[in-house]
């Protein structure tokens, strides 16, 4: 190669590595690391840090998202276990008060029979009483009858039967009107 003819000392025993190579492999390999460097370094790592800062933000992102996800089912779930016992009070007071509707109107339907018999028990005893009036008065006005008949005539056994007969026919008109 061209670096034998320049730098022309052998390195080793066998001779076939020679100084100059080396040093122009060197020099290439810094070259072409500068020209790297240059080249494909600075836009390669500032794509890497751009990409990192990015997954970076999105694990950030990730886990404020998580966080308010948790918050967001945390608050649900509160807000579901109080309507569950909001829920249940209603129904709970609802049963109560179906219960003393329910005894109130069992009260009130008692006491309503209880003064409907009354009030029937009153209204017999006095249809009773003026049945017995009136029964009274009925025997009364017919026993003088009977009496004073009596008196104006004496009677025989078939007479006596005719004139009841026609007394209690004339007590049975009476009653129909």
């Amino acid at each position: 190669m061209l670096s034998h003819l320049l730098f022309g000392l052998p390195v080793g025993a066998s001779g076939s590595l020679y100084l100059g190579d080396m040093i122009y492999y060197i020099v290439l390999f810094l070259i072409l690391m500068w020209l790297i460097k240059l080249v494909a370094w600075k836009p390669l790592y500032k794509v890497l840090k751009q990409r990192g800062e990015h997954i970076t933000n999105n694990i950030n992102s990730a886990e404020e998202s998580n966080k308010k996800a948790k918050q967001l089912a945390a608050q649900r779930q509160e807000a579901l276990d109080k309507s569950h016992d909001e829920a249940t009070g209603i129904i709970s007071d609802a049963k109560g008060n179906g219960q003393r509707q329910r005894e109130q109107i069992i009260s009130n339907a008692n006491s309503d029979a209880e003064t409907l018999k009354k009030n029937a028990q009153k209204s017999i005893e006095q249809q009773r009483q003026d049945v017995l009036a009136g029964t009274k008065n009925d025997v009364a006005d017919l026993s003088i009858e009977i009496a004073s008949k009596i008196i104006q005539k004496e009677l025989k056994p078939e007479d006596q039967k005719a004139l009841i007969n026609s007394y209690i026919e004339g007590l049975g008109k009476r009653n129909a009107k």
